[in-house]
């Protein structure tokens, strides 16, 4: 692992990364914050049927990027699962303009319409969740750790990191508005034509790295291969590292589900776009400055400060309450943008540890600890921290908890827990180098 001169990342290479990484976050900004609100507030769908989208989701995720990152491994080959995976992706995504109770009505006769509907969302949401994971974190993911190394994989994952909060400043700025006049068929046709597009500009623009080779031992051993005892033996450092990104994944979800209810509910903040929108912006940019920085000094020094600065800024966001717009800016920034950095150079390390030869395989080991987990347990600590506070508010004559500073708390617990892993992560690369000096 390096830390010398940096390996130059081609024009072309950069403009792939920033529009792949742009729209496949764009992409699922729309399914992770939208479908929801489509499911309950047009469909007539339940809690109940969120939780189902939500959890089925999550797992069609995972499993997704597990089998077809195994299978571009088995091909070698990560192109065709990227353009063609993002050409469909588009089009199930757009498809959702279509369904409607109305419409459903015309195919299924069934008294419980609105029912049926919402099994056609879950199952609709789970068809182009198995698209998009193909394209995005099976093929994507790998494709850029081909064509990157230890010396600039810092810079590219820190442009990646931010990707998430300029899609969202640009659903909230641009297509949010199609939402609030109840336009969703624009709205999804929209997103499902512009992730078509960039599928269709990469049959031109992106290319396989020169060399990569096939996989030829069995597939679906290879499916498994990840969950071995034996695996995790030989791959120690890869899978110390997948905890540390675990546990902050794990904490950002305790707070995040719940962060716009809390801007509005707890402090007030009713035009919350505003002030989230500028904390976004400055984290993406700050995070994206930070890339060449943790490229020269090394991810896993950087790791460790990183993480301490996160957990001073869910802390600082516990006390952010009754007090000036600005400063709650800065502690915001603060915190985004310690957890985009912190991200970039765990992110980087794990592509730095992943075995050339099995570089699709391990996406799905990724999406275990970084989607799968968290998203299971990080918003049910954030339900129980907020279950038991007394704040309430009354909505249609229903009483309610709202979110209150305890969920930044409890974050920082979570979170702080990944230092124990990173120091680990640390030690050891210590010992690694010194061991490399003595037998150079």
């Amino acid at each position: 692992m390096s830390s010398g001169k940096a390996t130059k990342i081609s024009g072309k290479v950069w403009f792939c990364i920033a529009i792949f990484g742009l729209v496949g976050q764009l992409a699922w900004v729309i399914e992770n914050m939208y479908f929801n609100v489509y499911l309950f507030d047009v469909i007539g769908g339940t809690a109940t049927d969120i939780a189902a989208m939500v959890a089925a989701s999550a797992i069609t995720a995972a499993a997704t990027t597990l089998i077809m990152g195994a299978l571009s491994d088995k091909l070698g080959k990560r192109k065709v699962f990227i353009t063609v995976g993002y050409i469909i992706w588009g089009i199930v995504t757009a498809s959702f303009g279509l369904i409607t109770v109305d419409n459903t009505s015309k195919i299924f006769h069934t008294a419980n319409i609105v029912a049926a509907t919402s099994m056609l969302i879950v199952i609709m949401d789970c068809v182009m969740t198995f698209f998009g994971s193909t394209a995005s974190d099976a093929a994507f993911n790998s494709w850029v750790t081909d064509i990157t190394d230890d010396t600039n994989r810092g810079r590219a994952e820190a442009v990646l990191q931010a990707m998430p909060l300029v899609s969202m400043i640009l659903v909230f700025g641009v297509l949010d508005g199609f939402k609030q006049k109840g336009q969703w068929d624009i709205f999804f046709y929209i997103v499902g034509g512009v992730t078509t597009v960039c599928g269709i500009i990469g049959l031109f623009v992106l290319k396989d790295r020169q060399g990569i080779k096939a996989n030829e031992e069995n597939y679906f051993k290879n499916i498994f291969y990840g969950f071995r005892p034996s695996t995790v033996k030989a791959n120690k450092m890869l899978y110390i590292t997948f905890a540390v990104f675990c546990i902050l994944n794990i904490a950002y979800q305790v707070f995040m589900p719940y962060i716009i209810i809390y801007l509005e509910k707890c402090l007030g903040i009713t035009d919350y776009a505003i002030p989230l929108g500028i904390i976004l912006v400055l984290a993406a940019v700050f995070s994206v400055i930070m890339g060449r920085i943790i490229d020269k000094y090394g991810k896993i020094k950087f790791m460790v400060p990183a993480i301490c600065v996160l957990v001073g800024g869910f802390v600082g966001m516990y006390f952010m309450v009754d007090v000036p717009l600005a400063l709650l800016i800065v502690v915001g920034t603060i915190m985004m943008g310690a957890f985009l950095v912190t991200s970039a150079t765990v992110s980087g390390t794990i592509r730095d540890y992943t075995p050339e030869d099995k570089v699709g395989l391990f996406q799905g080991i990724r999406m275990v600890f970084q989607v799968l987990i968290p998203m299971v347990a990080g918003p049910y600590i954030g339900a129980a921290v907020i279950a038991n506070n007394n704040a309430t508010y009354i909505e249609m004559g229903v009483e309610k908890k709202i979110p209150t500073p305890n969920i930044f708390l409890a974050a920082a617990v979570v979170g702080a827990f990944s230092i124990i892993p990173a120091i680990i992560l640390l030690k050891k690369t210590a010992k690694e180098r010194k061991e490399a000096q003595k037998s150079a």
